[in-house]
């Protein structure tokens, strides 16, 4: 396996104060969790009706939570994204989305 020098690799740890945090395995350095960010637990609470009211599948409720908060990219971010996942599979289940699409397959 190639070692990709561009690509970062990061561990869910908690700070000295309790706050949820990504590590950066290479360089040690951190950052807050957006899973500790009050816009981001909102957009999350909002994400569920979207889903449902949309039949939104995973890549478009992403889409939908970066546009919301005017970010590119949350996915580095273990617990921002166990929590949307969490809410996104959910809602794709009350919605009646197919089993396919929740299950990740993109032929679908």
């Amino acid at each position: 396996m190639e070692n990709n020098p561009t690509q970062m690799t990061y561990r869910s740890a908690y700070s000295i104060t309790g706050n949820r945090i990504m590590i950066d395995n290479e360089t040690g350095k951190f950052f807050v969790s957006l899973a500790e960010n009050n816009e981001f637990q909102q957009v999350i609470a909002s994400l569920y009706d979207f889903v449902v009211d949309n039949n939104a599948d995973a890549d478009m409720a992403y889409d939908w939570v970066c546009d919301q908060l005017d970010i590119s990219t949350f996915v580095a971010d273990n617990y921002a994204w166990d929590m949307f996942y969490d809410v996104w599979q959910q809602a794709a289940e009350v919605a009646d989305l197919d089993d396919a699409v929740i299950a990740g397959d993109s032929r679908y």
